[in-house]
């Protein structure tokens, strides 16, 4: 196919001159395909490059080292039968290739600001996603004027980092398209939310549309006023709730951190009903549960304790709202995002676009039948959307 020739030239090229900053293989033309993602960079070995390709599988990740002359063939190999879309990031430019289901091909090219040329160091040091100085970390009170992170503002750049690295790992398994809308509800200061616009845009290339709900239009105004200090065009934060919010043009990606009980699973409704690719919570006070349990006598002494039933309630709660996003067709995961010392309430639920799992729903009425639960609030919503 001349498209794949034509991207294989772009590469081969970059390769020759190392100015490969990075490559992704998306868009697996068989939904069936084990293999999901496949990430290279160029590295050294033995003093030679070499392209260092990471093969992403459902439940594991390869790395495949090729030599110059192997690796066109390589990557022409896994376009030609495995792929749909490339993305060729060089030190001064970006080359996309993008394969239709009927086998047409389209590459496009773009001058980007000019990057420092990568490091071949085989066994790099670990890089914090995004580094000082960031101007509106300043306005944010995590940097000083100097741009550097200041002693009190460390704890936050950290989680900042971390909260980007995680969605990294996520877009790798999903990647968003450009012109994705994304929206953080409950935005708050907007740390977490520029943070995570700074990096798609200005890392990773990927041009989105970015907008932070949040009830309190004190921060909004300054969130806002940041934003065009920044110079932050698709970002924009609006005062509203939860509850209230109705997205103008769908939803890509959907955040809610730290949403108030039931604001959680509104949330997650609202996601659920834009098909959106990508859903991330993490759930704040679980009191609706908490009132609703009525467990069976068996667990009467080890939940006679305030504290213990509270969190079997959290437990609870989140379990079911995950299998009900697996019900409604997302694969997800359940895990801690930080660290207690920053905050006690430290669960995530990420959910990625995949096929429903029906069964899902017999686990959540022998989970109520258990505890003697009749309703949880999102199954409520979830059902209007159906009626």
């Amino acid at each position: 196919m001349e498209a794949i020739e034509t991207f294989l030239d772009h590469l081969s090229q970059a390769l020759i001159n190392q100015q490969l900053s990075k490559l992704t293989l998306s868009k697996n033309r068989s939904a069936q395909s084990d293999l999901k993602n496949v990430y290279a960079r160029l590295v050294l070995i033995k003093e030679e490059p070499h392209l260092s390709c990471t093969l992403r599988f459902a439940t594991r990740d390869e790395t495949k080292n090729f030599s110059l002359t192997e690796a066109t063939t390589a990557i022409n190999k896994w376009l030609t039968e495995d792929f749909r879309q490339a993305e060729l990031f060089t030190v001064s430019k970006q080359v996309s290739l993008m394969i239709s289901k009927k086998g047409k091909g389209l590459v496009r090219s773009r001058t980007i600001a000019t990057r420092e040329p990568v490091s071949l160091e085989h066994n790099q040091q670990k890089q914090r996603p995004l580094t000082d100085p960031r101007p509106y970390l300043t306005s944010l009170g995590i940097a000083g004027q100097d741009g550097q992170i200041l002693q009190n503002g460390r704890r936050k750049f950290r989680q900042i980092n971390k909260y980007i690295e995680l969605i990294s790992h996520l877009l790798r398994e999903q990647p968003l398209s450009k012109g994705a809308r994304i929206v953080d509800m409950g935005s708050g200061k907007g740390y977490l939310t520029f943070g995570l616009y700074d990096y798609l845009v200005n890392e990773t290339q990927l041009p989105i549309k970015m907008t932070g709900v949040e009830l309190r239009p004190d921060l909004v105004k300054i969130c806002n006023t940041i934003a065009e200090q920044s110079k932050f065009q698709g970002l924009e934060f609006i005062a509203g709730d939860i509850h209230q919010y109705e997205p103008d043009g769908g939803i890509d990606m959907l955040i809610a951190l730290h949403a108030c009980d039931t604001a959680t699973d509104e949330a997650i409704a609202k996601g659920i009903r834009a098909q959106a690719e990508l859903i991330i919570v993490a759930p704040c006070c679980h009191k609706q549960v908490r009132k609703a349990m009525h467990p069976p006598a068996a667990l009467q002494p080890m939940l006679q304790h305030g504290i213990l039933l509270e969190r079997q309630a959290e437990m609870l709660t989140d379990a079911i709202r995950s299998l009900l996003l697996e019900a409604h067709g997302y694969k997800t995961k359940v895990f801690e995002f930080i660290g207690t010392e920053h905050t006690p309430k430290n669960v995530m639920i990420t959910a990625i676009k995949s096929q429903p799992r029906p069964e899902a729903l017999e686990e959540i009425e022998h989970l109520k039948s258990q505890f003697g639960i009749e309703r949880h609030h999102l199954e409520d919503l979830l059902l209007k959307m159906t009626n």
